[in-house]
């Protein structure tokens, strides 16, 4: 377990000093919710189209772009994983006496560290949008430990692909076909209650639908939990154990 850790610590560590010297993606990636916050949440708030039960739709909302802003960073980590098989990092990585689960397990937790990032950026603009947040600081360190294991799943999930496909092209086009699918089916924009049952189903089995119930419930003043929190991080935890496992078996794959 200590040689686990040890090894796992030097990977997030390798990775924040990238995330440092080049913070582009990170700020990128920002300006996509803030928009989704300002401008759709905003005209969708005066609509009142949305029946969202005792929050208002900025509120409704707000927890649901924090969880896309994670999906959108964190499926695209894969990209990174290539490049560094291009660049040859993976094979030296690889013939490392370094364990195949911390090599995975160290890049997953990096990814939270984007996440939490983002979270930052979703805070200061609800904010400033009034939104009805929950200040007390154990609800927001619980939001961001959500935010970390969601991009856990989602970069893990992500490396997943990386090791299937192998090509920039190919993972780019993968990535693009997955995201708005898993966002649109989910709680994110609107509640469970509103969709068809075959959607409803599909919602059910998406794990970012149980990321968004947490932060909604932790997040916001009055935040309703369906689903309630033992479910929620249990799905998590379940589903990136499942991820991690199968994220381990493949990664040596990618150096072929």
């Amino acid at each position: 377990m200590k040689r686990f850790i040890l090894e796992s610590t030097a990977i997030v560590a390798v990775e924040l000093i990238k995330l440092v010297r080049d913070p582009t993606e990170v700020i990128s990636r920002a300006v996509q919710p803030v928009l989704w916050l300002v401008v759709f949440g905003q005209v969708l708030a005066q609509a009142r189209g949305i029946h969202t039960g005792q929050l208002n739709y900025l509120d409704f909302i707000t927890p649901g772009i924090l969880a896309q802003s994670v999906l959108f960073s964190a499926i695209f980590y894969g990209i990174a994983i290539i490049w560094e098989r291009d660049l040859g990092v993976v094979h030296k990585l690889l013939v490392s006496p370094a364990l195949r689960s911390s090599l995975v397990f160290g890049k997953a937790f990096a990814a939270g560290f984007r996440g939490v990032l983002q979270a930052i950026v979703i805070y200061i603009v609800a904010l400033a949008l009034h939104v009805s947040i929950r200040l007390d600081p154990l609800a927001i360190v619980a939001v961001l430990a959500s935010v970390m294991l969601g991009s856990a799943i989602f970069s893990t999930f992500s490396l997943i692909i990386a090791c299937i496909v192998k090509t920039r092209e190919r993972f780019m086009g993968i990535g693009q076909l997955l995201t708005m699918p898993m966002f649109f089916a989910s709680n994110a924009i609107y509640p469970l209650d509103l969709m068809p049952g075959w959607l409803r189903v599909i919602a059910q089995i998406n794990p970012l639908t149980y990321l968004i119930d947490a932060l909604r419930g932790l997040m916001i003043k009055g935040g309703e939990v369906v689903h309630g929190y033992l479910v929620d991080f249990s799905v998590m935890l379940a589903v990136f154990s499942l991820l991690l496992f199968v994220a381990v078996r493949l990664y040596p794959k990618l150096a072929e």
